[in-house]
């Protein structure tokens, strides 16, 4: 059975204090600080605790949210300095943006929390994308509904689907390419473990593979246009576990071992089913895409069809 590490967050840090360091740091770098600057000087603070300290201030008029070539950038304001291009929104607006700044905010979302009239939260929102100081960006949820966000961040995987998703359309086949090659790597590691000879315990040991392996593998074979991550592959490796084909574990690790995190590590290894499934079970038609196009006579046809072929003789 795998084991189970719960992660305890760091407490809250006082708001108020994160808004004092924000100023102090406006003020040691009068043109203006970036995003990256508040994050490399307070490294323990979230990036909701971040974006809800910086709203505040913003709302407040102590902070002028400009944009440059670098990017966005905070910088305390100065009734007596008028330089800079300066973002002049309603602060409803600014508040729901930056509060929704990872996974988007709905323009409708926008118009019941704001209420603002519709029309007005277009011709803001407009505004701001010909500033490109915010996007639209389409989700994965619902491909009608696009979402708005601040306009140099990355939108989360939950907007975009992550690497499964291609222009809001799930790549299935690129799915069932990466779990055949995954498992088929843990096949081999089983198989070269098997063939040692070695007794039943080193065997054992010996056919499992950490996720940061698979991922390797995976990455050297070059199937995948797209970069993945290593919790992409463990996504893959999960969908393996659900099929009964691989098993996990988790071990202790030193810190900085290759593919630890928090001193553990994951293992997978292949397994082999304790009941093999029925003949019925494996009939290629219950998956095959082009089922609706199969009849006798026809291009696609049960006489022809490989798979068929390949069941009946097995």
């Amino acid at each position: 059975m795998a084991e189970v590490k719960v992660k305890v967050q760091p407490p809250d840090a006082d708001p108020v204090e994160i808004e004092n360091r924000i100023i102090e740091l406006c003020h040691q770098f009068p043109h203006g600080i970036t995003d990256q600057v508040i994050q490399n000087e307070m490294p323990h603070i979230e990036a909701q605790q971040r974006a809800v300290a910086i709203n505040r201030l913003l709302s407040m008029g102590q902070l002028d949210l400009l944009r440059s070539n670098t990017g966005l950038l905070y910088r305390i304001k100065d009734s007596q300095n008028a330089g800079g291009i300066k973002l002049k929104i309603h602060e409803n607006i600014a508040q729901l943006i930056l509060l929704y700044f990872l996974i988007g905010i709905w323009s409708r979302d926008i118009r019941y929390k704001s209420n603002l009239p519709l029309t007005e939260i277009n011709k803001i929102l407009k505004n701001l994308e010909s500033k490109k100081l915010i996007k639209a960006v389409k989700s994965v949820a619902a491909s009608k509904k696009k979402v708005y966000m601040l306009y140099n961040l990355q939108p989360d995987r939950s907007v975009t689907g992550g690497a499964w998703y291609s222009d809001q359309d799930f790549e299935s086949e690129f799915v069932e390419v990466l779990n055949q090659q995954c498992f088929k790597f843990l096949q081999s590691k089983a198989e070269t473990a098997r063939e040692s000879k070695q007794n039943p315990m080193i065997q054992r040991n010996s056919s499992f593979a950490s996720s940061h392996e698979v991922w390797k593998y995976i990455c050297e074979l070059g199937i995948s246009k797209v970069e993945l991550s290593m919790e992409d592959i463990e996504t893959i490796l999960n969908t393996l576990i659900y099929d009964g084909k691989v098993e996990m574990t988790i071990i202790a690790a030193k810190e900085g071992t290759v593919g630890s995190v928090d001193g553990h590590m994951k293992l997978y290894r292949a397994v082999s089913p304790i009941i093999p499934p029925t003949g019925l079970v494996r009939a290629p038609c219950g998956l095959c895409p082009v089922f609706d196009d199969c009849h006798e006579g026809g291009e696609i046809s049960p006489s022809n069809c490989i798979y068929m072929t390949e069941w009946l003789e097995f």
